[in-house]
């Protein structure tokens, strides 16, 4: 189960005080989905884990909270000018964990964050939209995830090369589940030459190989 706890947080943007649910402990179950996405029994934590200011929309996980968040004037202005009117226009109580890392991924742009940060920000709205029952959301978070990853790949720098043939195989796994099928198999091909480590990594041959040629929902 997952247990959560009230927590007092301080936007370092507009400085109001607000209380926000974090998580304190959680199981998964099942194993993973194809595109890593962890399951848990009960209330699932994925919304909890990213905190946003009922005020000015800022958003990010509890240590963005902190005096040492990196706000400067033109992450300040992006908030006021973007998030802020969304807020004001939004009567509902709850905000829903796909709209709280949508918001963490623009911060994270306008801080200027790696493209693979903003990416795993963006996949993580996409399982959000699962739990949601969102399919439109869900596909256009998808693509925007696979985007910010192969910016990534294509920096070189931003991506250990032991993680490349992973995410190689994540953004070819996105595109299948968008419905790209083209893309997807361009992908998962080229799987095989991003691997460094035979020994250790042939599980991700074989997980591109089967998403390819007969996918199937659960990794073992």
């Amino acid at each position: 189960m997952t247990t959560l706890q009230q927590i007092e947080l301080t936007c370092p943007v507009c400085e109001s005080h607000f209380r926000s649910q974090a998580v304190v402990s959680t199981n998964s179950f099942g194993g993973k989905r194809t595109d890593f996405h962890e399951r848990a029994a009960g209330t699932q934590p994925l919304p909890y884990l990213v905190h946003m200011c009922n005020r000015c929309g800022y958003t990010g996980a509890e240590r963005d909270f902190t005096d040492e968040a990196d706000v400067s004037p033109m992450l300040r202005e992006h908030v006021w000018t973007e998030l802020a009117p969304q807020i004001a226009q939004t009567a509902k109580p709850t905000v829903l964990g796909s709209e709280k890392y949508e918001a963490a991924a623009k911060v994270a742009e306008w801080q200027g964050m790696e493209p693979r940060h903003v990416a795993d920000l963006l996949l993580r709205a996409a399982w959000c939209c699962v739990d949601e029952g969102d399919v439109e959301a869900e596909r256009f978070f998808r693509r925007k995830a696979a985007w910010a990853f192969e910016r990534a790949l294509d920096g070189f720098d931003g991506v250990a090369a032991e993680e490349r043939a992973v995410l190689t195989y994540l953004v070819g796994e996105l595109w299948r589940r968008v419905g790209d099928a083209s893309q997807a198999k361009r992908w998962f091909d080229q799987v095989p030459q991003e691997v460094t480590d035979a020994a250790t990594q042939q599980w991700v041959i074989d997980a591109a190989r089967q998403q390819r040629d007969c996918p199937r929902e659960w990794f073992g």
